[in-house]
């Protein structure tokens, strides 16, 4: 296979992807204005539901833009050169191989976020500002980008670092020492990420002492769940929108719940969705979803131990000097169809364990509280309650609100 024609490869990658996700999202968009179930008549007034599909019209104009113009920036920047370009940059400033591919990814990413910013903004401080979502201020909005950078940065350039190195140690070995890292930084994450990193963007503090705790304690002890943290965390500093997320093992678990999901919950319903929180410990689906990603790396990594090395990958995207990190991006587009079925049999999954987490719910606690909850936080968020089946199918984790209603009064 010549350099030319596995560019041709990964420019028919790229258009595919992008010309059968414009398919499904239009096909999406043709059901905005479907009727709606008898199960979800009660969860929008005539006036709300008209103003959903307002919101749904908005952001799919201005999804289809964004994703227009990405594709066309990514064509060109591989047409005209663009990887060679950086790369003699990078090239320029040092001899040594990890500096160079720190300071390729550093170029690409920082220009990638430049290009993204005003249109962040605009989706921020226009379209949810519009709808009544947005809280963030101008400077918590850039204090955040500046913050996720440096993140990335730090950690994103220190893993990288390592596995490059790894492969100058070890050559095709490689991919045993960075799935080893990984799998580490994945553990420490989710061990750790809501005391370490949360904090950096958002101000967590323990449930005080009332009725609502003494609720989820109580609920907790009947189904034999130690739990001692229980966050607070100012989500309305951002956004109006709820939520709620369990993370952690052993001694470090915790449940953190939006101040937002405090606000708009009855004490029922916000116990109901503690409850499916639980439920997800107790399938014990926290476990498998870590334990597929850490395979699912490592089966990425040897894929690409086996390809890294041939200089056609560079070649491909015009570059002569073959490397490491240009060869990384070659494969990683190379790679996208693999990672999207891999991506829709996770979602599957996914959804599966969301009605086994309802059903834990209802079993242990109440279902009718699960179910009123979804509707406020569907109606909150403006969600769309009629997507079109194939849009669930490639991208829902989470089932349908219908259809987790009908699962719970089953």
């Amino acid at each position: 296979m010549t350099a030319n024609t596995l560019l041709y490869i990964i420019l028919g990658i790229i258009i595919l992807k992008f010309i059968i996700d414009k398919i499904i999202d239009a096909m999406n968009a043709k059901h905005y204005g479907d009727a709606l179930p008898e199960e979800l008549q009660d969860v929008y007034d005539h006036n709300e539901y008209l103003k959903s599909q307002d919101y749904k019209k908005v952001n799919y104009k201005f999804g289809l833009i964004i994703s227009t113009l990405s594709l066309i920036i990514t064509i060109l920047f591989i047409l005209l050169d663009g990887f060679e370009y950086v790369d003699n940059i990078a090239r320029s400033i040092s001899n040594n191989q990890i500096v160079i591919a720190l300071l390729f990814f550093g170029i690409i990413m920082l220009a990638s976020d430049l290009i993204s910013t005003p249109f962040s903004y605009y989706k921020t401080f226009v379209i949810e500002e519009k709808f009544g979502f947005n809280k963030t201020t101008k400077k918590t909005f850039f204090i955040d980008k500046f913050k996720g950078l440096l993140m990335m940065a730090v950690m994103g350039g220190g893993i990288l670092a390592l596995i490059v190195w790894f492969y100058q140690q070890t050559g095709s070995n490689f991919w045993l020492y960075a799935w080893g890292l990984v799998t580490v930084f994945t553990i420490f994450m989710n061990m750790f990420y809501a005391k370490l990193i949360v904090p950096l963007f958002n101000k967590q503090t323990p449930l005080e002492d009332g009725n609502l705790r003494n609720e989820i304690s109580n609920y907790a002890n009947s189904v034999g769940f130690k739990l001692k943290n229980i966050f607070v965390i100012d989500g309305s500093k951002r956004s109006t929108k709820a939520n709620a997320y369990f993370s952690g093992f052993g001694s470090e678990k915790r449940v953190t719940l939006y101040d937002t999901l405090i606000n708009d919950l009855e004490e029922p319903e916000i116990v109901s969705v503690l409850a499916h929180e639980v439920g997800h410990y107790k399938r014990n689906h926290i476990i498998f979803n870590l334990a597929a990603s850490i395979l699912l790396t490592g089966l990425t990594l040897y894929i690409l131990s086996l390809f890294i090395s041939n200089p056609i990958l560079s070649q491909a995207l015009g570059v002569e000097n073959h490397s490491f990190h240009v060869a990384l991006v070659a494969f990683g587009l190379l790679y996208a169809p693999i990672s999207e079925i891999t991506g829709l049999i996770m979602n599957y999954i996914s959804r599966v364990f969301e009605y086994q987490a309802d059903n834990y719910a209802k079993e242990t606690y109440a279902g009718e509280p699960l179910i009123s909850s979804l509707k406020k936080l569907s109606k909150n968020n403006l969600s769309n309650l009629t997507p079109h089946p194939t849009y669930v199918f490639i991208h829902y984790s989470h089932p349908t609100l219908f259809q987790r209603i009908k699962n719970l009064r089953s």
